[in-house]
């Protein structure tokens, strides 16, 4: 495989960045060729805070990432998350010129870059315009209309946005640690695209994200996207709690929270006892486990709660046959599918993303908590293969075409026939 083929994604969290490069191998499956991660300084709640120390993160992960592979990072698909992210419906259409004549990419291209014209409220701004589904003539429900026929061409719409102040900071960030943002990626799709079939996405189906700062939902049915959110609660704030109804440190209260917690207090005993070292020579402090389930799972019902409240909106509630989907590093505390199903009264399952890895990829990548950075890669694969596929298809669109001088070639052959021709006729006259 060629070096142009190699993606790197950028997953930058509040707890961590990581750092993903990989490939396609011959069996259709993803090949890590290298990762770094590195805690995040300088982001909350998903949003850059601090440019200067976020940058300094990126490249710390960057070069642990390059280390590890051999492969020089210039280009990376960020992932963008954060309280400002917001979607909306809409619907566009055009009308072309002849019912002769076949839909193309170049119409579909059209219809997206129309809606990226829209007019945004003052601070924010498109960052992402994805197709759900196509109109043909007042005909609906076509998902792919390349080849048909039509004068009237329409299109449903989800669109993603958000605050132009957030999306630059993120991109300064990137590029004061010397990288080129090559597209920026909302991270409950990526995730999605990590540990989600298509078989669930057609059935319907919530994936619900629990990242360090935010809780990221995207919610699929009969294939198409059809709603995404963020809470702005993550994993973070149950530590908070933690630390501060156990009264305990808060590197102590992380590590209670990931070794001991449960999302489900009545899974514990009242005397089950797990003892904290003291601080500097005091006397171990004693936590009881049922109280820190308590604490756990009160934050946790807050958190599902935001989660209930987002599918009843989307209108999306009875579709959802495939149920949830819980993935990220809040996904690991123990009971917490169980809580998840006794909530909502929906399957839930855990996703990861190894089942689209290759077999030689690292372990520890398949991890819920790299589900973001892999689907990062996934999604960079397929943006990269559909800017190929439309540079095949339309040449004079592609960048090189106007320092070409391959347009130009069937044209001297030409020439040279009808030279080669007329010489060959004057030598018979001649004769």
């Amino acid at each position: 495989m060629s070096e142009s083929e190699i993606i790197v994604g950028l997953d930058i969290g509040t707890t961590k960045i990581a750092v993903i490069i990989g490939r396609k191998d011959s069996h259709g499956k993803i090949e890590i060729l290298g990762s770094g991660k590195t805690d995040s300084i300088g982001v909350m709640r998903g949003s850059v805070i601090n440019i200067e120390k976020t940058a300094e993160s990126i490249l710390s992960a960057v070069q642990e990432a390059s280390s590890s592979s051999g492969v020089e990072v210039g280009e990376v698909y960020v992932g963008i998350a954060g309280q400002h992210i917001k979607s909306l419906q809409q619907r566009g259409n055009i009308m072309r010129n002849s019912v002769e004549e076949e839909v193309s990419q170049k119409d579909l291209d059209l219809l997206v870059e129309n809606m990226h014209k829209l007019v945004m409220k003052p601070g924010e701004e498109i960052i992402d315009v994805i197709p759900q589904e196509f109109i043909i003539d007042n005909e609906p429900g076509i998902k792919q209309p390349i080849g048909m026929s039509g004068i009237c061409l329409e299109a449903n719409f989800h669109i993603i946005t958000g605050q132009i102040a957030s999306i630059k900071n993120i991109i300064r960030s990137v590029k004061k640690a010397n990288l080129e943002v090559k597209d920026l990626i909302l991270e409950p799709l990526a995730s999605a695209e990590a540990v989600l079939d298509e078989r669930e996405k057609e059935a319907g189906v919530a994936l619900v994200d629990i990242g360090g700062g935010t809780t990221d939902i995207a919610i699929f049915q009969d294939g198409i996207i059809r709603h995404t959110a963020v809470i702005p609660l993550g994993g973070n704030i149950i530590t908070e709690d933690v630390k501060e109804g156990c009264t305990i440190i808060k590197s102590q209260a992380e590590a209670l929270k990931t070794k001991f917690g449960s999302a489900l207090a009545s899974e514990n005993k009242e005397e089950e006892i797990v003892a904290i070292p003291g601080l500097r020579g005091r006397q171990p402090k004693e936590i009881s486990l049922h109280n820190l389930a308590n604490i756990i799972q009160a934050r946790m019902e807050e958190i599902l709660e935001h989660v209930i409240y987002e599918i009843k909106s989307s209108g999306y509630e009875k579709k959802l046959i495939a149920g949830i989907v819980l993935t990220g590093g809040g996904a690991m505390l123990k009971h917490i599918a169980q809580l998840s199903e006794f909530m909502t009264g929906m399957d839930t399952r855990i996703g990861y993303p190894n089942e689209h890895l290759s077999s030689n990829s690292p372990e520890e990548l398949g991890h819920p908590i790299y589900s973001t950075g892999v689907g990062l890669v996934i999604k960079g694969l397929e943006r990269t293969e559909k800017d190929i596929v439309r540079e095949i298809k339309n040449p004079k669109n592609s960048k090189n075409s106007k320092n070409s001088k391959t347009p130009k070639i069937p044209k001297i052959e030409s020439n040279i026939r009808f030279l080669d021709k007329f010489k060959k006729f004057f030598d018979e006259d001649v004769k």
